[in-house]
């Protein structure tokens, strides 16, 4: 529970007005143009202001109404959620089951059943197919591809099981906890500007690394608004390898690749935690501290990361929050209300705010955290 504790705690920190757990209902932006500018740094986002005449059948209730709703309940104990994750070798997915679990353990149910589709496609879509087949009640999924996902999506629409998604986008569940994954990149991709401006603008040349989420066609905007970040806010700036590797095993391999063929490379910038950790685990077995020009910087705010923040002499630099834990979570009692109350008219999307998080800050407190 403690990243739900670190989210409440930063309400007085960043002043934001707060709904629920963190985020806005609303349809996602357009992604904002290439400026290099980052999200404001705010803890989460303020509710959407309910309209005056809101569409028929839309569900326009706060995260806190919704869990207030379920909590005060005759919730039926026998209830079955499944969530069909993208990859648990992701540390941000495994915070998100987290979350899922402990709503569920909090309104009586039985462990959700997690299933772990391991970047592949055709079983992702099988994943599905056997929660519809055996008839549970809501079904989270974090999609590889939400094309694919689409006609089993449909099935369970059609018969009567409340769908969601994590993440990235199925654009036809009744519930999406997305993000909009430009702006995402550009939280990113400031961060590791900020610190390059301050630290090496004096240089010619810096040299970056960029480890993507290319691999899934929905993040590759993340890793554009990285590189368009970077290239706008430093003029010194050259990125030398993009490439896809968002587990720790992929993120090691291409930084030590781009090493050997860049032995002045200063900078890794990953489009999440995942890729980053074995991106500083690199440079720190080429022997790299935090005395020397380097840095590490990525997305997602895990426990990994942030412990290796906490590292004395680290040259992991910064990461970026999205509340993995108060995805799944708020998901879980989301689902359980939809089920207890029928599905809404249009689906409810909620955007998450990415926060930055400097090393700085994580180390004066400005961020809270509580290591494990």
């Amino acid at each position: 529970m403690k990243k739900l504790l670190a989210m409440l705690l930063a309400v007085t920190v960043f002043g934001a007005t707060l709904a629920g757990c963190g985020s806005k209902a609303e349809e996602p932006a357009a992604p904002a143009e290439a400026e290099g500018e980052a999200p404001a740094e705010a803890e989460e986002p303020a509710e959407a202001e309910t309209p005056d005449a809101a569409p028929a059948g839309e569900d326009t209730m706060t995260m806190d109404e919704v869990i207030a709703a379920v909590q005060a309940a005759d919730v039926p104990s026998d209830l079955k959620l499944g969530y069909v994750c993208m990859n648990l070798a992701n540390p941000w997915f495994v915070q998100v089951v987290e979350g899922f679990n402990d709503a569920c353990k909090e309104m009586g149910l039985s462990e959700p059943l997690t299933i772990d589709s391991q970047y592949d496609v055709d079983k992702q879509v099988s994943d599905v197919e056997t929660l519809v087949n055996d008839s549970y009640d809501a079904i989270m999924i974090s999609p590889i591809d939400q094309n694919a996902l689409e006609s089993v999506v449909t099935s369970a629409n059609e018969a009567g099981i409340i769908t969601s998604c994590a993440a990235q986008s199925v654009d036809i569940s009744d519930f999406r906890y997305i993000c909009e994954e430009y702006s995402y990149g550009q939280a990113i991709g400031q961060n590791a500007a900020n610190w390059i401006n301050e630290n090496l603008a004096d240089q010619e040349e810096v040299q970056v690394c960029l480890i993507t989420q290319d691999n899934v066609a929905d993040t590759i905007a993340r890793a554009d608004g990285i590189q368009d970040t970077l290239e706008a806010e430093c003029k010194n700036v050259k990125i030398v390898a993009r490439q896809a590797g968002d587990t720790p095993e992929l993120g090691l391999d291409i930084v030590e690749s781009t090493l050997a063929a860049y032995p002045d490379l200063q900078v890794v910038v990953a489009s999440n935690d995942s890729g980053g950790i074995g991106g500083y685990q690199a440079m720190v077995n080429a022997g790299y501290t935090g005395d020397d020009p380097v840095a590490v910087f990525s997305g997602d705010a895990t426990d990994e990361a942030l412990n290796n923040m906490l590292e004395d002499n680290t040259i992991y630099r910064g990461t970026v929050d999205l509340f993995p834990y108060a995805c799944g979570y708020e998901s879980a009692y989301q689902l359980v209300y939809y089920i207890m109350n029928g599905k809404p008219g249009a689906t409810k999307t909620v955007i998450f705010d990415p926060v930055l998080v400097p090393l700085a800050d994580l180390l004066d407190g400005t961020y809270k955290y509580d290591p494990k």
